[in-house]
């Protein structure tokens, strides 16, 4: 579990299930030209958390990026994949809350995993 998470942990909160970006990342310009430098950091310090009590998305490195919704506040967790991704295991999640908020992670490894889980507690 990252970091982030551990910190921002609740009074009875656990991890139920964690993600991270896929390989996928790796392939691409952004890649090439930073010598691969760019999608190792993102791929160890970005963090996709879903917790008895909450979903925890934490991005970036130096200037930090957070996503925490509880999932009564959740409308939707929408899963986005190309053929490509389907075959490789990866995906975008878009997470809908109650007021049409709209949070959009690209390159999840294994997203169906992570809308099914979300779906198992929301229940």
């Amino acid at each position: 579990m990252g970091k982030y998470v551990d910190n921002n942990l609740i009074k009875d909160e656990k991890v139920e299930l964690e993600t991270t970006y896929h390989w996928i990342i790796f392939c691409n310009l952004r890649a090439l030209f930073t010598l691969f430098i760019m999608p190792f950091i993102d791929k160890h310090s970005d963090e996709f958390v879903i917790t008895n009590k909450r979903v925890i998305i934490k991005t970036g490195l130096i200037s930090r990026k957070t996503f925490e919704m509880n999932h009564s506040k959740i409308e939707s967790v929408n899963v986005d994949q190309s053929i490509l991704g389907r075959i490789l295991g990866y995906g975008t999640i878009q997470i809908v809350g109650s007021g049409g908020t709209r949070e959009t992670f690209p390159n999840i490894l294994n997203p169906i995993a992570f809308r099914k889980k979300f779906q198992e507690l929301s229940i």
